[in-house]
């Protein structure tokens, strides 16, 4: 998974929402433009799996990124209280 690889209509996850895609020896075709499918310009083209992205890019070849949240981040300010919230705590911050 080094790259980002395109969708096929040869995945089985793959489907056409006017159901215009017939598949023969050569690849896949259309029966609404009579051309071979294809899948990033096509706005009927979907994933069974909702992982289709934007140009045609399968989404479960792209990896996610994860950002590391240092310490200070973690750290929650006080709340001040007002009114009916105060008079049942008897506090004036919650940490």
């Amino acid at each position: 998974m080094a790259q980002p690889k395109a969708c096929s209509p040869t995945c089985p996850s793959f489907k056409c929402a006017k159901n215009s895609a017939f598949y023969r020896r050569d690849g896949v075709m259309c029966k609404w433009t009579d051309e071979a499918c294809d899948v990033a310009n096509c706005q009927y083209s979907m994933c069974m799996k909702r992982r289709l992205l934007p140009r045609g890019i399968c989404g479960e070849t792209v990896r996610r990124k994860t950002v590391e949240r240092g310490f200070e981040e973690d750290i929650v300010e006080p709340v001040r209280l007002k009114g009916k919230a105060l008079r049942k705590f008897g506090e004036r911050e919650l940490y």
